[in-house]
């Protein structure tokens, strides 16, 4: 029976929040004609279910359309108020979750606080309380952040009828007073406080601090004097069925039946709200009952049963049953009173509801006296469950209660040891913030003097490679020189000899000069030859200059084999003009193939090292192979080697591609991006 006002107060909930949010953003415009018509028709409640669906699908379509900005989340709101009106839950979360994605993604604070609480909301809904909870834990800290003084307050409520629905009272007490704090600072806020009041009264009758209960409940109804609060709710209705549940608790059962009278005949109460008509209507019958009184019975628990069995209300139907089963036990009626008590149980047990089971189990254990033990067994283990709660929650009473009697006492020395704990807070923090700048400064050297190393390293190529520049031009001005001396010194000189002969051969007979010309095309034919010849060594001297760079990789490959008994074997792709490559992309793939011969060496222990470098259309690729026992690159941490490659190749624009696997060796690819014309076939 305790449990018929949890039940009272979540529908007062449910009925607040709907109208709540259908009227929330109303005089916002929409962008789009038909949004407002959309949205009008899916609240309209006359229209059937699916059709209300229907158009409230339309209109999250088109405000999904629109840019995101504020309007389009108050929008979107709106959309979400009416699934949640419809009970669409599905839609409802789907909705929210949209809003909060959108609200986070425009650093938008207070879509983001209420976007939590309709989630929290939902997860009410589906009976899932951490979820729930944590939403609206998130949803609090946001309005304490932006200093939301009012949406605090109401998540507050919602926190606290969540922890009482929990049979969490002492933190739902906390909380609730929490949100009375905030609400009395406040103008305009009665439906909040009605909230309050009737949710503290609830509290206490289920502590069985009925004064208190009476108190707080009286409250609630004064709040109502404010005309704003809409009839429709019919709160008035609420609490004096509330009051007049307090009352059926204390066995007062005439002062009951007579709030329960009164809360019946509010104006429209069937039409605005059913549920609470129906539940009005078994509480009358029952104190009716427990004053010995028939006018009425058992008609009435027949009548709220029905209303309760069409709206499918499985807590309002079970305890429907247990009263007729009380009722028809008291009439003598044993057939009757089994067959509702075990109904109820039955129902009970697939609501996975530990306290309708007992209360099913109370009954039937008075109604079927040769299988009590058996109830009474199922009983006490469901009713320790509960009790070790209980437990739990009068030990945190206690320790509070301790916690508080001490304060008195330690209040004199409670400032120097906060002063001390602060000095000593203070030391650690200046320390541990010393030790973290020695050790970011110690980094940051670590990583300069890496990279001036690396400078150096690149200086000392780059000076090798212009060393061996300078002497590959000294020797050009050489073979020049000889050139030309050759030139001069031989074929100009022949060529003369053999321009003067020929010329003299216009004065000699044709019968002298044929054997004459025949020795001067010889002769033409020798200083042919030698000319080809001095255009060979020209063409060897244009291979040297190009090879430059593969001299200095085979005089690594050359330090590689003498040192390491690895197989190594190089490949060169003469279709690279390595002249046109630039001295820094040379530079880094020295580095590269230097850093990864030093990882081969190191880890691999590997057979046989396959470098090769080719060309590709647009890139220079340099594949490198080892069959090595492997590795597993997600599982291993990447080192400084593998590291120092992959920033190689990114200064030169290039990508770098890990296959390894353990016992299949290691193979790595770098493509460098290079200028179509360095691939191209001399023509």
């Amino acid at each position: 029976m305790k449990k018929h006002s949890q039940i009272l107060l979540f529908l007062l909930l449910v009925l607040f929040g709907c109208t709540h949010k259908s009227a929330q953003n109303e005089n916002v415009n929409s962008s789009k004609d038909s949004l407002p018509i959309y949205l009008s028709l899916a609240g309209d409640i006359n229209l059937p279910y699916k059709y209300k669906q229907k158009y409230n699908q339309k209109a999250f379509d088109v405000i999904m359309r629109q840019s995101d900005d504020s309007i389009n989340r108050v929008n979107l709101f709106k959309v979400a108020n009416r699934y949640y009106n419809m009970s669409d839950w599905k839609s409802y979360q789907k909705t929210s979750k949209v809003i909060l994605e959108k609200s986070i993604k425009s650093k938008d604070s207070s879509g983001m606080a209420k976007a939590y609480t309709y989630l929290g909301d939902y997860y009410r809904s589906q009976t899932i309380s951490d979820s729930a909870f944590l939403n609206y834990f998130r949803a609090e800290k946001i309005y304490l952040r932006v200093k939301d003084e009012f949406n605090l307050a109401k998540t507050f409520l919602l926190k606290a009828d969540l922890q009482f629905s929990e049979a969490d009272y002492f933190e739902s007490e906390i909380t609730v007073f929490k949100a009375l704090k905030i609400l009395k600072k406040q103008k305009n806020v009665n439906n909040q406080l009605y909230d309050c009041y009737n949710l503290l009264g609830v509290l206490y009758n289920e502590r069985e601090e009925y004064n208190k209960a009476l108190e707080f409940h009286n409250k609630a109804l004064s709040t109502l004097d404010d005309k704003s609060i809409p009839l429709e709710l019919q709160l008035k209705a609420t609490s004096l069925n509330n009051i007049g549940f307090v009352y059926l608790s204390m066995a007062n059962y005439q002062k009951a039946k007579m709030y329960f009278q009164k809360g019946l005949e509010q104006k429209d109460l069937y039409e605005d709200s059913v549920t609470l008509y129906a539940m009005l209507l078994d509480n009358l019958a029952y104190s009716k009952f427990k004053s010995k009184e028939s006018n009425g019975l058992p008609g009435q628990f027949y009548d709220a049963l029905r209303i309760r069995d069409s709206l499918n209300l499985t807590s309002g139907i079970i305890l429907n049953k247990i009263h007729l089963s009380e009722y028809y036990e008291y009439k003598k009626d044993t057939l009757r009173a089994f067959q509702f008590s075990k109904q109820a149980l039955n129902l009970s047990r697939s609501s996975n509801k530990l306290s309708n089971t007992l209360d099913a189990l109370k009954q039937i254990a008075i109604v079927d006296p040769k299988n009590a033990p058996k109830y009474s067994k199922e009983y006490i283990e469901i009713n320790e469950k509960l009790v070790k709660a209980e437990r739990k929650m009068g030990e945190k009473f206690s320790r509070i209660e301790y916690e508080t009697s001490e304060i008195k006492d330690q209040n004199s020395n409670l400032q120097e040891k906060n002063k001390t704990l602060i000095y000593i807070f203070s030391i650690c923090t200046l320390i541990g913030l010393f030790f973290y700048v020695y050790k970011t400064q110690q980094a940051k050297n670590r990583e300069l003097l890496f990279k001036q190393q690396q400078q150096i390293a690149n200086e000392d190529i780059y000076n090798l490679m212009i060393s061996q520049q300078n002497d590959i031009e000294l020797t050009r001005i050489k073979e020049k020189k000889k050139v030309a001396q050759d030139l001069h010194d031989g074929v100009l000189g022949r060529m003369f000899g053999v321009r003067i002969s020929l010329d003299s051969l216009d004065k000699v007979d044709e019968a002298d000069a044929a054997p004459k010309r025949k020795k001067y095309l010889t002769e033409l034919k020798n200083i042919e030859q030698d000319i080809r010849e001095i255009s060979h060594d020209l063409n060897r001297e244009k291979s040297e200059l190009i090879n430059n760079f593969i001299a200095i990789l085979n005089k690594l490959f050359e330090d590689q084999q003498n040192t390491y008994d690895s197989n190594l074997i190089t490949t060169f792709d003469s279709n690279i003009k390595w002249d046109l490559v630039s001295n820094a992309v040379k530079i880094n793939l020295y580095r590269i193939v230097q850093e990864a011969l030093q990882n081969c060496n190191k880890y691999a222990d590997a057979n046989t090292i396959t470098i090769e470098f080719k060309s590709e259309v647009d890139h220079l690729v340099v594949s490198i192979f080892d069959d090595g026992v492997g590795f597993n690159p997600q599982k291993t941490k990447k080192g400084i080697g593998l590291h120092n490659i992959q920033y190689r190749a990114a200064e030169c624009k290039g990508t770098v591609a890990l296959k390894s696997a353990k016992g299949e060796g290691t193979f790595l690819v770098i493509k460098i991006p290079i200028d179509q014309k360095i691939n191209l076939h001399n023509t």
